[in-house]
């Protein structure tokens, strides 16, 4: 396997296609946020960067989803990918282009991949009958009630005709690939997984559905629509014309393809590492230069996810902060690769010691002070002494070292390193006081200090700026005006990156007027900020109710109750399948492992005074799902005296509970019953199972639950308000 060749004149990265399941969250913002630095960087060293990113619209779900929302699958889709593309402007993300899985040139593309495959001979006919999670649009193998080893959803049984790639003739291809490509897939942990993954064994794989319609149809066969994450992995050809007519595309396509970066999250990594490999491969398509995985971003104690409730929104922090500030954070708190912890108040805190008291204070400090005793005009700074020398070698090993950590995406690092000048010229400047004339110095020999030690001061503030403008480029512009040098994305235009080097900013440039670039924070930041976002997932959560918004419902305070529940997760399990029955699935683990549980027995409390129980305002209540659901399946657990494991039915999908209701209860006494159930509750694990939801009970004076129901009838998936 010949090992792909560099090309440095141009670079295409894409970040991974956002599933419109929800708005997007601090999640979906930290990998385009990730791919806008690289792509920022990339130009201001003159390289031709393509930086793709988009929206993924297909698949069962979307479809079940937009029935739920009163909406026409295509309004969900457009709704929501709106709203991602809207919040990439918001920000400031220089993408170049921005492919939705529901446009035209897309669907011709991917019939165009299918056509290709299956008429160089890897795609057949056969039957799958087997499990399926409609939340992961993913294969997992097992009996009938088998939950999803991600999300914890209870999977649907299917049988259907499909189509089928031949991903087992690819094993040995793939591993020769790996071998002969060492830096193809990354971090280290993302590598190992998945030749170990590979070497398990392939099973071929299902890439087309009937059940539903909401897809691109197989061409010549439309009763399939092809399978949802072969569709989506075609985005990053299709976007650039692939399987178009038009000269243009595929001039487009020729001179960008392959990728030389696909950054995707690390839980989607066997698609890109091994399906997408494969399906190029079969398609005679050169193959991705590399794949780079980044960690989960971690908040109150769990990955991110709409349905744990503890998502964070970007705007929130942009509104109170402001967009450079989330960048230097995500890309500075967090190694690339490993997951990382987000809270307001390390933001906070970051954002003051970085860069409020850091990089915009001594910014602030020298463009004072060239104002105040220059008029604003650079002097010139005279002979070096050992001071500025060292301060000239720091700065020069700063532009050494930079890039090639930056490159490596190791961007803590090379943030950390920047900083470190940013502290030594702060220490230089305080260590000379030029604000203050000493009693041995002459005016003269003070005005030389003066100018040698502010002239050498802004020049070190044009190297970190330099540097640091692919991270922060709102701020980075600023200081450039500031610094007399006109507008950044113009030098950007010229690669002032690759001529880098001490010196350049020239006496006698006039700076412009001082203006602030951080003003510090005080901790009602923090509280703002929270509030903001329990204001939004209030609102999201009350919209839902009605039809009226394309979010999940957050997760619910944890509450006195019988049961409780499993985890929504976009990470998808193995999708692999043979004509009979697909193989066993890898769970890809929580960022956070649920720690097992189990329930205490019911207490009897005396009944408080009204003045005693805690009061709660309808924002409260609002965050509480209930849902209608009617129990298919009951069963007594082994070895679990007081735990019953239920299948029920929501009516936009199916979920599995385990409640304590078993010395209560009969399990086949509950088969067909109406019930009521907490719909948004994290996740529990008991006795191995995973527990996705709580049923909703009264409780008697001696501890027994009556489980709630209706007089009158009620469609499953209602919602009690």
């Amino acid at each position: 396997m010949t090992k792909p060749v560099s090309i440095p004149a141009r670079f295409y990265l894409t970040t991974p296609i956002y599933y419109v399941n929800a708005r997007p969250h601090l999640g979906h913002a930290y990998s385009t946020i990730v791919c806008d630095a690289i792509a920022r960087r990339k130009r201001a060293q003159g390289i031709d960067t393509w930086f793709l990113t988009g929206t993924d619209e297909h698949g069962q779900k979307i479809e079940r989803s937009a029935k739920l929302a009163g909406r026409t699958p295509q309004e969900f889709a457009t709704a929501l990918s709106q709203e991602f593309r809207g919040l990439w402007d918001r920000l400031g993300l220089s993408y170049d282009d921005f492919i939705r899985t529901t446009e035209e040139r897309h669907k011709r593309g991917v019939q165009h991949l299918f056509a290709t495959l299956r008429d160089r001979g890897y795609i057949y006919k056969g039957s799958y009958t087997g499990q399926y999670c409609v939340s992961d649009e993913a294969y997992v193998e097992g009996p009938p009630g088998t939950p999803c080893p991600d999300c914890g959803r209870i999977t649907e049984t299917v049988s259907e005709e499909n189509y089928f790639f031949k991903l087992s003739a690819f094993e040995r291809k793939l591993l020769e690939f790996y071998e002969a490509n060492p830096d193809f897939m990354g971090p280290e942990s993302t590598r190992r997984e998945v030749i170990s993954f590979v070497r398990g064994g392939l099973k071929d794989l299902s890439v087309s559905r009937t059940s539903f319609s909401w897809g691109i149809p197989v061409p010549g066969d439309e009763k399939h629509v092809i399978y949802v994450w072969l569709d989506a992995l075609a985005n990053y050809i299709t976007a650039l014309g692939y399987g178009s007519d038009d000269p243009v595309d595929q001039a487009r396509f020729a001179k960008f393809w392959p990728a030389d970066m696909h950054l995707i999250g690390k839980e989607i990594s066997r698609f890109h590492c091994v399906y997408w490999p494969a399906f190029l491969m079969a398609a005679g398509i050169a193959l991705p230069r590399s794949i780079k995985a980044n960690g989960w971003l971690l908040f109150d104690q769990g990955k991110m996810s709409k349905s744990r409730g503890n998502i964070v929104r970007a705007e929130t922090v942009d509104e109170v902060l402001g967009a450079d500030a989330l960048r230097y954070f995500l890309l500075r708190e967090i190694p690339f690769g490993q997951d990382g912890n987000f809270s307001f108040d390390a933001l906070v805190q970051r954002y003051n010691g970085d860069l409020a008291n850091g990089y915009g204070n001594l910014v602030s400090r020298v463009v004072n002070m060239v104002h105040k005793y220059f008029a604003g005009v650079l002097p010139e700074a005279g002979a070096e002494t050992a001071a500025e020398i060292g301060l000239r070698k720091s700065a020069e090993r700063a532009i050494a070292e930079f890039g090639p950590a930056f490159s490596e995406l190791n961007f803590s690092d090379a943030l950390k390193g920047l900083w470190l000048l940013v502290a030594e010229t702060d220490g230089y400047l305080t260590a000379n006081a030029p604000w203050k004339r000493p009693p041995d110095r002459s005016d003269l020999d003070h005005a030389q200090l003066q100018a040698r030690v502010l002239a050498t001061s802004a020049e070190c503030i044009r190297i970190i700026t330099a540097l640091v403008y692919p991270i922060l480029p709102e701020s980075a512009a600023k200081v450039w005006k500031q610094l007399g040098l006109g507008e950044i994305q113009d030098a950007a235009k010229q690669a002032f990156l690759t001529h880098l080097a001490w010196g350049g900013l020239k006496a006698g440039t006039k700076l412009e007027e001082p203006a602030p670039l951080f003003p510090r924070k005080e901790k009602d930041a923090i509280e703002h900020m929270q509030n903001l976002e329990d204001k939004n997932n209030s609102s999201a959560v009350a919209a839902a109710s009605v039809g009226g918004a394309n979010t999940e419902p957050v997760a619910a305070p944890q509450a006195a109750a019988v049961a409780v529940n499993a985890v929504e997760s976009k990470a998808p399990a193995r999708a692999t399948a043979s004509p009979v029955a697909p193989p066993a699935p890898t769970a890809i683990p929580a960022a956070i492992p649920v720690a097992e549980q189990h329930l205490p027995a019911p207490q009897v409390a005396a009944e408080p005074q009204l003045a005693e129980r805690q009061v709660i305002g309808i924002d409260d209540f609002s965050k509480v799902e209930l849902r209608v659901a009617q129990v298919l399946v009951a069963e007594r657990i082994p070895k679990a005296d007081k735990l019953l494991r239920l299948e029920v039915d929501l009516g936009y999908e199916k979920r599995q509970i385990l409640a304590g209701i078993a010395q209560y209860y009969e399990p086949e006494k509950l088969i067909g019953r109406k019930i009521v159930i907490v719909a948004n509750l994290a996740p529990r694990k008991m006795r191995g199972l995973v527990s996705n939801g709580m049923l909703l009970a009264a409780s008697l004076p001696d501890g027994a639950p009556v489980l709630a129901g209706f007089l009158e009838e009620v469609p499953l998936g209602a919602r009690l308000k």
